[in-house]
């Protein structure tokens, strides 16, 4: 009988059975070598690439698995890890711009379908700018003779925040989107360029009293202007005292005092005289003397209790010589007369920032005699964003919004804001 054959009793020869499982043990090798070989090992994909120098700040690292996923992305330089964020693709990216002259180690692991896992490390260099920007920032303006004279530990409701660069800046809305505020108390305000080298923040309400204020400028990488980078970071942390506004009549002669979101009293007092007419206006009380010179025409005094309000010396002081005619004529040279008792009250809970409305006068308000962010309504503040956009800050920082998307401020003038228009002549 031949290899092969059946034999009678249908059974297969030894030989056959053998060549069979030979043939279907290949084919299960073959089938199992086919599965091992379909699944890839995971790979690391970096960006920037290893060893790149001169990497601009405005680049993003960016880490992306292939054949895997990302299990771990730690992102180091000698100041610290840089914070970045998942995206919903899988990928990871940095978050804010990177810092300027910095070297950069990105270290990353991936894990396959096998469970197979894989760790990478790369490293790069950032440019060294040839031009940069410095900021500073400050809560007493932008006149240095009204700030030297100011030293306070609290700040009014109104106080504003202002930014100052050494250059030019013509990116305004990427030194905007790197600026940021943590409150104590939910507030919505906005940036508003006076002009290519100061943005200033302003609440569109007044700041809740007791608010506690964080600004940082994360402006390190930040392109401010083309080729000129930030180089430094800012930060400024200050403290809301109680609300004290002052709305003072020129027209009536008697000004009402808020405390603490209150009326507190309502004092006789004496605005300027014609020709010497204190302007309409909300104004922001700046620093105070007790005394304080006062040099004009046919006078050089020494006056007690005086809070100044605008630029060009309009106080809020002790008149003990016009106590007569206070609550019925306007006799000063622009300032706000009252009595010695009431001013010494008003000096001791005066900061720097408590607003002060002038209304009734025939002279309009002069924006920049003073700080005069308020003059602005929201809708006018608004406008001078780059983004356009407002900000909402809280306890854990502040992200920017559409302003359509707010909802509508609650309170009203006097003790949450002023009247639009305010600084108009007779409002």
């Amino acid at each position: 009988m031949r290899p092969g054959e059946i034999r009678p009793d249908g059974r297969r020869s030894p030989v056959a059975v053998t060549l069979l499982l030979s043939v279907a043990a290949l084919a299960a090798v073959s089938c199992t070598a086919s599965r091992a070989n379909a699944i890839r090992p995971p790979t690391l994909i970096i960006s920037p690439a290893n060893g790149s120098r001169g990497v601009l700040p405005g680049a993003a690292v960016i880490v992306a698995a292939k054949n895997g996923k990302l299990r771990d992305v730690t992102v180091a330089t000698a100041a610290g890890p840089v914070r970045g964020y998942l995206a919903a693709n899988g990928t990871w990216h940095s978050a804010n711009p990177l810092a300027t002259g910095t070297s950069y180690t990105v270290t990353a692991t991936a894990i396959g379908a096998n469970q197979k896992k894989i760790t990478t490390s790369t490293t790069f260099q950032t440019l060294t700018p040839q031009r940069v920007f410095r900021a500073t920032i400050t809560a007493t303006g932008t006149n240095q003779n009204i700030a030297s004279e100011i030293a306070a530990q609290e700040y009014g409701v109104g106080i504003p925040v202002t930014v100052m660069f050494s250059r030019p800046i013509t990116n305004k809305a990427a030194v905007e989107r790197a600026l940021q505020l943590r409150t104590s108390r939910p507030v919505v305000g906005a940036w508003y360029w006076q002009d290519d080298k100061t943005v200033i923040f302003r609440p569109r309400q007044y700041w809740p009293q007791y608010t506690t204020v964080t600004v940082d400028g994360n402006f390190d990488g930040v392109e401010g202007a083309p080729g000129v980078y930030g180089s430094k970071g800012i930060h400024l942390s200050l403290s809301i005292g109680p609300s004290l506004i002052v709305v003072a009549s020129a027209r009536t002669h008697y000004m009402k005092v808020y405390y603490k979101n209150r009326l507190f009293g309502r004092w006789p007092i004496s605005t300027g005289r014609p020709g010497d007419d204190t302007p309409d206006g909300t104004y922001l009380t700046t620093f105070k003397n007790n005394p304080q010179r006062m040099i004009g025409p046919g006078y050089n005094l020494l006056v007690p209790w005086s809070v100044d309000f605008t630029y060009s010396g309009d106080f809020i002081h002790d008149a003990y010589w016009s106590v007569g005619v206070q609550g019925s004529a306007n006799v000063s040279h622009g300032c706000i007369n009252t009595s010695p008792a009431h001013a010494e009250t008003y000096y001791k809970m005066a900061k720097p920032g408590d607003p002060v409305t002038v209304t009734g006068s025939p002279a309009a308000g002069e924006p920049g005699n003073g700080w005069t962010e308020w003059f602005l309504s929201w809708p006018q503040w608004l406008r001078g964003s780059a983004t356009g956009e407002a900000v909402e800050a809280g306890p854990t920082g502040s992200s920017l919004v559409s302003p359509a998307s707010l909802p509508a401020s609650a309170g009203s003038a006097a003790l949450y804001q002023p009247r639009p228009g305010n600084a108009r002549r007779n409002t």
